[in-house]
């Protein structure tokens, strides 16, 4: 019998976009389900009941929620092809260690920069610009942060790369300039299908970041 895979996703959601580019990693045949976040589903709210969020994979009728826990489930279970986290115990820890910055540093900035105005604009922008050097340095010489395959800590950054884009050209953040390396990795991985396939163009993402801004 087949694997029923299910997706609920929002199209703009970059922990969304992860998901989609793990399963498109692994070649995984799934059906999306797009949420509208100011009226939930009732599938939505049966699925994920403690935090309401997409986004959620649905595996058999069982839910697997947040966006890193779900790449990690993905790549347990199809571990068959194209693998996403190394095979030694040490590097798989590290891989984690950076998807998790990723979350806790790199997201969180980006929401700062999304609410603040005036000279916290500036912080918001020094603090972008410090960690994604940080990421720059651990990416080093390699292709991907994976090595020489898209990999988990790959995942969990590209679908942020986007953004980060958009973002910066928002507040004038020269990010080309500053982050030379990591803007090179970045158009690298949107050449892969995987990733191409599973993020919205940049102007579909300006357009949203307009938006976001002028909200303010």
């Amino acid at each position: 019998m087949a694997d029923e895979v299910v997706l609920l996703d929002f199209w703009a959601s970059p922990f969304g976009m992860r998901v989609r580019v793990a399963l498109a990693q692994k070649g995984i045949n799934y059906e999306r389900k797009e949420e509208d976040l100011k009226n939930k589903s009732s599938l939505l709210l049966r699925m994920n009941p403690v935090h309401k969020k997409i986004p959620v994979l649905i595996h058999n009728g069982k839910p697997i929620c947040e966006s890193l826990i779900i790449v990690q489930y993905i790549e347990d279970v199809w571990n068959h092809t194209n693998p996403l986290l190394p095979s030694h115990p040490y590097q798989r820890a590290q891989a984690r260690f950076w998807a998790d910055y990723v979350d806790t540093k790199i997201v969180n900035i980006l929401e700062k920069i999304s609410k603040v105005k005036g000279e916290e604009i500036e912080v918001a922008k020094k603090e972008l610009t410090e960690a994604l050097k940080l990421l720059e340095e651990e990416l080093g010489d390699k292709t991907y942060f994976g090595g020489e395959n898209l990999g988990f800590v790959d995942i969990a950054l590209v679908s942020f790369y986007p953004w980060i884009k958009s973002f910066a050209t928002f507040v004038t953040l020269n990010i080309d300039a500053e982050c030379p390396k990591l803007i090179a990795w970045g158009k690298m991985c949107l050449q892969k299908e995987s990733v191409a396939k599973s993020l919205p163009g940049e102007h579909v993402i300006d357009e949203f970041t307009r938006k976001i801004f002028n909200m303010q």
